[in-house]
């Protein structure tokens, strides 16, 4: 139900951004990631005082990079954000703070789980991935899959007027080597704080919102 939900919207979005009124849509961003917010929380299993720790620290440490990043420009470059994303602090929207959580939360969860098929197919091998290789590849690879998905998302997000970058326009590679490093901080706390990450809608949130940014990124 969650997938069917997540899908609908996106495929919603999806078709007013590229046929209709784009300025419309573009207003109902913020509502949409508080959703896909609440069906992650609503899949989630076993809920507990860790996930909740999680959620919060993605949530506050997303918009303090931000905060950083937009008065300072030492983390990810020189950008703004535009009045779309709705009200925030230091001009940093709050909804930011979510999306952190949910790019953060499905790359770690879908890593976990792929490693998870891996080690069961292995069961019958001699090689067993240790502990520690199995907490730097979800922290590595994990990180590797966000700075990826950040790469998809930042042309469409300045052409629907979410963030600006200044000078010439272009992303600087500096953005990505942020989004890497800050992404492997809050993907070690991922792997390090007690909570279920069987949840398979995280895996099918990822591959949706990645294709729905790949579309747009390629006809918008």
């Amino acid at each position: 139900m969650a997938t069917a939900i997540a899908v609908l919207f996106h495929i919603i979005g999806l078709v007013g951004f590229l046929l209709f009124n784009s300025t419309a849509f573009v207003a109902t961003t913020p509502l949409n990631l508080l959703l896909m917010c609440g069906l992650i929380f609503y899949t989630q299993p076993q809920k507990n005082n860790a996930f909740y720790i999680f959620f919060t620290i993605c949530v506050l440490a997303g918009i303090a990079v931000e905060i950083i990043g937009t008065s300072t420009g030492l983390l990810f470059g020189n950008y703004s954000y535009g009045s779309v994303l709705g009200p925030g602090i230091k001009n940093v929207p709050f909804i930011i703070g979510i999306n952190w959580f949910i790019i953060m939360y499905c790359c770690g969860v879908t890593v976990h789980l792929f490693l998870q098929y891996l080690t069961a197919k292995l069961a019958g091998q001699t090689y067993k991935p240790s502990k520690a290789m199995q907490v730097l590849s979800v922290v590595v690879d994990g990180a590797i899959i966000a700075v990826f998905f950040d790469w998809l998302m930042e042309p469409v997000a300045v052409k629907l007027g979410y963030w600006q970058w200044r000078g010439n326009g272009e992303i600087p590679l500096l953005n990505y080597i942020c989004w890497f490093l800050i992404s492997i901080i809050l993907l070690f706390i991922f792997e390090k704080l007690a909570f279920s990450r069987q949840n398979k809608f995280a895996v099918n949130l990822l591959l949706i919102q990645a294709m729905f940014f790949l579309l747009l990124r390629t006809f918008l």
